[in-house]
């Protein structure tokens, strides 16, 4: 196991480099060209449940969006600021060249199009949108990939849902059918 891990490490320092990057902080360049369909790298880290990264960032300011933590599924939240790897450089953007795919609960990140020695790689982070988000989460969210598409957010979806408002009910009309959901 310690060899495959090993050879893994050596293939992505042989196509990556983290360095400054335009978009945010630091970011994740290929060193040479990489193929569509390439597997880039492994998301790794601390794994925590929720609940745990929760109590982990509780002091974490509302207003900063830069963090390491992955959600894999509705138990899972994969923290790199632990024991992570360069893949918590990659930057988010809305014309991404790569993109993130769980399987078995690993997170690995793999190339959707050819990407040219010096180009930064990236993928749509979609974060997802929650009923308890600040009114300025669209702020602190908001994309500078620079895209010619960008959608302006690294939330999903991009627009906030509009609220319903609630119907007032006559007192003299009555249903007797349940209403469907759309």
């Amino acid at each position: 196991m310690a060899k495959a891990k090993a050879k893994a490490k050596s293939k992505t320092a042989a196509l990556i480099k983290v360095r400054r990057s335009k978009v945010h902080g630091n970011g994740v360049f290929a060193l040479k060209r990489i193929a569509k369909g390439t597997r880039i790298i492994e998301y790794v880290g601390d794994r925590i449940s929720h609940a745990r990264a929760n109590r982990r960032y509780d002091d974490h300011d509302e207003n900063d969006n830069h963090t390491f933590l992955f959600a894999v599924d509705r138990n899972v939240v994969i923290d790199a600021t632990v024991d992570g790897n360069d893949s918590r450089f990659i930057n988010h953007s809305c014309a991404p060249n790569c993109e993130s795919n769980i399987e078995n609960r690993r997170v690995f990140i793999d190339c959707i199009r050819t990407i040219e020695p010096g180009e930064e790689l990236n993928y749509d982070y979609q974060i997802g949108r929650e009923r308890d988000d600040p009114p300025n989460v669209d702020v602190v969210y908001a994309c500078r990939c620079g895209a010619k598409d960008c959608r302006g957010t690294m939330l999903w979806p991009a627009k906030r849902p509009a609220t319903r408002k609630k119907k007032r009910k006559s007192a003299a009309v009555k249903r007797s059918s349940p209403r469907r959901r759309p």
